[in-house]
């Protein structure tokens, strides 16, 4: 494994533990060369091997990084660190596996995005909506913005963000 921090490839694993529920395997290690310690997450291909079923009825290959990509638009610049991305795309995956075999549909993954979202970051969740759900006009948009902001915070103090006049 190379390091994150110097380049090198001489490396030692300090700690392995399961992840994800059973689904990856954490590894905690130490750079022989630098002395730094990183983690790395090693997943098994074959759970992966999902296929999604999209609106218009053709089928991709599941990737968590189209989940992680939407959710980084969503959270820019806003208050949601990337480890709270990665939980979220995770808690996603777990939903997917639980639920699904072989294909899911794609209003399935972004219906779970959106309600995990909701709870994390109102902003983000309305970026999130306003593409995943096509809202064909402002009105739309205003009225999930005033529906989102009456549902009390649950994760991340938005201070006076909501508040009602």
């Amino acid at each position: 494994m190379q390091c994150p921090f110097c380049g090198g490839d001489k490396d030692k694993v300090i700690d392995s533990r399961s992840s994800d529920g059973g689904r990856a395997v954490r590894r905690r290690r130490m750079c022989l060369c630098c002395n730094r310690r990183f983690t790395t997450y090693e997943r098994s291909e074959e759970s992966v091997r999902i296929t999604v079923l999209k609106k218009d009825g053709s089928r991709s290959p599941y990737d968590r990084q189209r989940i992680l990509s939407g959710l980084e638009k969503a959270c820019y610049k806003r208050p949601v660190s990337d480890r709270q991305l990665l939980r979220i795309v995770e808690a996603v995956e777990e939903s997917i596996f639980r639920n699904y075999d072989k294909e899911v549909p794609s209003s399935f993954i972004g219906d779970t995005v959106i309600e995990i979202l909701r709870r994390v970051d109102k902003v983000a969740y309305i970026r999130f909506a306003s593409v995943y759900r096509e809202f064909q006009d402002v009105g739309e948009l205003i009225k999930e913005a005033k529906d989102v902001r009456d549902i009390p915070d649950e994760t991340l103090e938005q201070g006076d963000l909501f508040k009602r006049e």
